[in-house]
């Protein structure tokens, strides 16, 4: 019988040759979970572990306690509580747990899609796909895979950090509170809503760039389907959370792509480079620890240069570091008034499905943003292109949009 990888890899091979036939050999829960992620948690257990019963090293890696132990005395994953932190999977050492996929499904509503399909990219993809795979060459693949076109997620980090400086400005520099940053990592936002969350006041309530992506192409293409690409398992969760659930229909990290180009013989460095570029400095460093903070500093600094409260910012990677700096912050022992987390170590270019090393990821993501033609999204002009098409007139207006770009945590 097939293992779960092996049946992944042959069907992915069958979906892009159009050919809906089933392998001979294989279990019929593998291919559900194939068929069928949004079913799942967005970690799969594919195989019972006789240590499970008495090492329970998985469900105490999980701080979210999303590994239950049911009457049968087997421990299992429920879907409503795991975030995709990955955590458990590290410290499986049987490897009896994996990131679900979301390929085949994807692959399958592109083939068949009756309107636009946008794959959305993560800031985090420049440089994953070979060195030698500009954007404007990452944008003729998608489409080489019948995607209509690409968009750049890091334009709508942009647009989330003009918001983010307004709010800090509203809560922060005219009251003597504290941020903590809301518009970029689900496992942070899912640490202080579940754990922490007598600090929810402190968080403002925007959606993450993705969601503002999938959301504004929704409203100029309301028949579009749209798949987010990036580095993190943990999106897929976010994507499903009830009250955004309107904006992104699949999820695909990294190495997901990768496969699929492999099943399809596309080699994105041989082809066309239809270059554009959207996004800021700003929004393209969304994709590194600090990068939130940065953007947010210079956006606040450019917005309101009279005032006397500056951002001072503090940043935190992998779940211990943040549990940590929110211990700091709940006793009093940091003077910041602007906290960045992130769930992975190095920021975005440290998660779990990313293809490239941080370090090599980090290296990328800095030379992108130090390319771009604009340094604030104050100074981009597709932002402000964006938000008219959103009916937003003045930058202010973006703490009374009309909820595309917020949320209400809960």
């Amino acid at each position: 019988m097939k293992t779960f990888d092996e049946l992944y890899r042959e069907l992915l091979q069958r979906k892009i040759a159009q050919d809906e036939s089933l392998p001979e050999e294989y279990d019929p829960y593998h291919l559900d979970c194939l068929l069928h992620p949004e079913k799942y948690a967005p970690v799969l257990h594919m195989k019972e572990c006789e240590k499970c019963a008495y090492d329970q090293a998985c469900k105490n890696s999980c701080i979210f306690d999303a590994i239950e132990r049911k009457e049968d005395g087997k421990l299992r994953i429920n879907p409503s509580l795991c975030t995709g932190c990955e955590a458990c999977i590290e410290a499986c050492e049987n490897g009896n747990l994996t990131a679900s996929k979301d390929a085949l499904p994807a692959m399958k509503a592109v083939r068949e899609a009756k309107g636009p399909v946008y794959m959305m990219v993560a800031p985090a993809f420049f440089g994953q796909f070979r060195e030698a795979v500009t954007p404007g060459k990452l944008r003729t693949a998608f489409r080489a895979l019948g995607f209509t076109g690409m968009v750049e997620v890091a334009l709508f980090a942009d647009i989330l950090t003009l918001k983010e400086a307004l709010e800090f400005d509203r809560h922060v520099q005219k009251s003597g509170d504290y941020q903590l940053t809301s518009c970029c990592c689900p496992v942070w936002i899912a640490m202080i809503r579940k754990i922490f969350h007598e600090l929810m006041p402190h968080v403002p309530g925007a959606v993450s760039p993705m969601i503002a992506c999938g959301r504004m192409i929704k409203r100029i293409h309301p028949d579009a389907i749209t798949v987010f690409a990036g580095p993190c398992l943990a999106k897929k969760q976010e994507a499903r959370e009830p009250d955004i659930a309107d904006a992104v229909d699949y999820v695909l990290t990294f190495q997901e792509v990768q496969d699929i180009f492999d099943a399809a013989d596309i080699r994105p460095e041989e082809l066309h480079d239809a270059g554009k570029e959207h996004a800021s400095k700003a929004g393209r460093l969304y994709a590194r620890t600090g990068g939130v903070s940065q953007a947010v500093t210079e956006m606040v600094d450019q917005l309101c240069p009279d005032r006397s409260i500056r951002v001072q910012s503090e940043q935190a990677d992998g779940p211990k570091a943040c549990m940590e700096m929110i211990r700091r912050i709940k006793e009093g022992r940091t003077d910041a008034n602007f906290f960045e987390g992130m769930g992975c170590a190095g920021g975005c270019v440290g998660g779990p499905k990313a293809v490239l090393d941080v370090a090599e990821g980090t290296n990328h993501v800095d030379a992108y943003g130090d390319s771009a033609k604009y340094r604030t999204p104050l100074e981009n002009p597709y932002v402000r292109k964006v938000l008219k098409k959103l009916g937003i007139e003045t930058v202010e207006e973006l703490l009374t949009d009309d909820g595309m770009l917020t949320r209400d945590f809960k």
